[in-house]
């Protein structure tokens, strides 16, 4: 399973120099995906697409594996990043939308309507696609039910933060099987063409990968400046060389004293 930006659980939570205090404190485990390989997408589960028409999970693949990537459309953050790293990966890898994929942009907060997505989805046409892709570019909204019955199966976590009007979630994409089978996640941001043609292939044969251990790429950072939450790449790409640089130091050390022995 790709790991995207870092290792293990990655959250960036910090103050700002001279603030009297910390903003709250972000737990990474809650926020994290908990992966689910094998689990079933609830295909009766109904969402409103970006022209207000009523249409299941399950009808969307038509035979093809489906890209989830589940975010919000009015996100600050990093949903709009997600989306544009899934396209730019996407279009040199020659993954023909219809023949190839469905794409399933789930807005996982029940408050937007079709006027959003909509709107969202003419943004991102008219940056990454043409009018072939357009019928198979899924951009939906729903109740709160029904997101739930997605994001549940799915292992996506979130919380509605009510300081800040914003959701904290985690980052990534979901690849599905056409029988609605979870196959694979790709997590963080930044995706290779290769890793998005593995998963999506990989999805289309009906593969299902094993759970990896989590990497947490937050949407939702706390500035005690601004009084808001903004992502810290740079902190998290600094843990994860702290990690790695530690991982290594610790092998050396354990193949010297073997030889020692």
């Amino acid at each position: 399973m790709k790991r995207l930006l870092g290792l293990g659980v990655l959250v960036a939570v910090g103050c700002a120099p001279g603030a009297a205090r910390c903003g709250p404190v972000l737990d990474p485990a809650l926020y994290s995906y908990q992966e689910q390989p094998g689990a079933q997408v609830p295909a009766q589960s109904v969402f409103r697409d970006s022209d207000g028409r009523a249409m299941r999970l399950g009808e969307l693949s038509q035979g093809t594996p489906l890209i989830l990537v589940l975010g919000y459309f009015h996100c600050s953050s990093l949903c709009g990043t997600v989306r544009a790293s899934l396209f730019r990966a996407l279009a040199p890898t020659g993954l023909k939308p219809g023949r190839d994929y469905a794409l399933a942009v789930l807005s996982i907060d029940p408050t937007e309507t079709s006027t959003q997505a909509r709107e969202a989805k003419a943004a991102d046409l008219s940056a990454f696609g043409s009018l072939d892709v357009e019928r198979y570019w899924h951009y939906l909204t729903s109740s709160a039910e029904e997101i739930e019955s997605v994001t549940h199966a799915v292992g996506f976590r979130d919380r509605f933060d009510q300081r800040t009007q914003q959701f904290i979630h985690p980052a990534g994409i979901i690849f599905v099987t056409p029988d609605g089978i979870v196959s694979n996640y790709l997590l963080g941001v930044g995706y290779t063409p290769a890793a998005v043609r593995s998963a999506v292939e990989r999805a289309g044969a009906g593969s299902v990968a094993v759970a990896g251990s989590p990497l947490l790429l937050i949407c939702f950072h706390f500035d005690p400046a601004t009084g808001r939450y903004s992502l810290e790449i740079l902190k998290v790409l600094r843990l994860a060389g702290i990690l790695t640089i530690f991982t290594l130091a610790t092998v050396l050390y354990l193949l010297y004293r073997r030889e020692r022995i």
